[in-house]
């Protein structure tokens, strides 16, 4: 069996470590636009489900991940220049060069070697594979290639970010927001490693459009630097491809066309307020395996399987994603609100979370509340 996988980020590299454990006899492929020492962004977050699904498959992995990460829980949100600490939130940060670098390790163990540095612009460049598998991310290849097959189509989010990194380091994850003379801004930050954090400001268009729009990126920076000094500690940025940008919404009618299949953000991308991302990468990469194997490897057969198997879950974690990238839209409107309010809003804005769940997820938080947000 021939297989080739375009893209290295964590969908494509965990996919072809587990086919090619199972299947020893099988041709790996792995091709990747950029360097083995290469990404954008600083840290990441997982889900304790995440870090789950990858420990069954692969348990060296979370070894060799732990003593890199960040873990704890609760999340803290300030308003007004008021923190809420809502409990019982876990959260486990990890560097996402860090995250690449030891999937990459145990795809080597397993006997592939990635082709890093490698730009694919046609996928007749991939040879005459059995099965190619898109995880080649939101601009993906493969899904362009065949995009009225795939249907669907790329939806860009209102909102404008950046993500930078700090020296600054934070005892949960935090949530702050701003309401400043030139706009509203919020900001997601949490440290995934010592003296070092991710640091994500978004704001509105129409905050962008009035005052940033025009600027430099050095200048942006600078700007932004004097909104969030607080949380900062008076500490700069860390600039690594931080330009502005909006999320890009990826929506597919179908996952697999012939012997072409998308996995993680190639297939669906989930706003990066809920931190699914991965999740979302890892577990596409399971469940396609897990079909391939039931499947005795039959490709015609695994992919429309794999697809009714993962889309039904798959599927409720994007609607809440939207839903929270659909709240943040309107985080200036959400900034009316007194502090304990909006951290209320904020915990039910995917629309998956309710009063008694709180109840047992952060029980002193619900307690505590005595707003109108019930």
């Amino acid at each position: 069996m021939r297989i080739a996988i375009l893209g290295a980020g964590p969908a494509g590299l965990y996919l072809a470590t587990l086919i090619k454990r199972r299947r020893p006899d099988a041709t790996v492929t792995v091709v990747e636009q950029n360097r083995a020492d290469a990404t954008s962004g600083f840290g990441v977050v997982m889900s304790d489900r995440a870090l789950a699904v990858l420990r069954d498959g692969d348990p060296e992995a979370v070894a060799a991940m732990t003593p890199h990460m960040q873990t704890g829980s609760g999340v803290t949100v300030v308003h007004r220049n008021e923190r809420i600490v809502i409990d019982g939130i876990g959260f486990n940060a990890i560097g996402r060069l860090k995250l690449l670098q030891v999937l990459q390790q145990r795809l080597q163990a397993a006997g592939v070697v990635a082709q890093f540095g490698r730009t694919v612009t046609a996928l007749d460049e991939l040879g005459d594979a059995d099965l190619v598998v898109g995880a080649d991310g939101a601009d993906s290849l493969v899904r362009r290639t065949f995009a009225d097959a795939f249907g669907g189509g790329v939806t860009m989010l209102p909102n404008r970010f950046a993500w930078f990194g700090t020296s600054q380091t934070y005892a949960t994850p935090m949530q702050t927001f701003r309401m400043t003379p030139i706009g509203a801004f919020t900001a997601h930050h949490f440290s995934y490693a010592p003296g070092r954090s991710t640091f994500i400001v978004e704001m509105d268009e129409a905050t962008y459009a009035r005052n940033f729009e025009r600027l430099a990126d050095a200048e942006s920076r600078a700007l932004c630097e004097k909104v969030f000094a607080d949380a900062l500690g008076g500490r700069p940025f860390i600039a690594n491809n931080s330009g502005w940008r909006q999320f890009p919404q990826v929506q597919t009618a179908r996952w697999h066309h012939g012997r072409h299949v998308l996995i993680g953000d190639a297939a669906h991308t989930a706003h990066f307020s809920t931190g699914a991302g991965i999740r979302l990468a890892i577990e596409d990469a399971v469940a396609l395996d897990k079909a391939l194997a039931a499947q005795d490897d039959d490709i015609a057969a695994a992919l429309p399987a794999f697809e009714a198997a993962r889309r039904p879950d798959a599927d409720r974690i994007i609607a809440a994603a939207n839903a929270s990238a659909a709240w943040y839209a309107g985080v200036a409107e959400h900034m009316q609100r007194a502090p304990a309010d909006l951290a209320m809003s904020y915990m039910m804005r995917t629309g998956r979370m309710d009063i008694d769940r709180l109840r047992q997820i952060s029980p002193q938080f619900a307690a505590s509340y005595g707003g109108s947000d019930r």
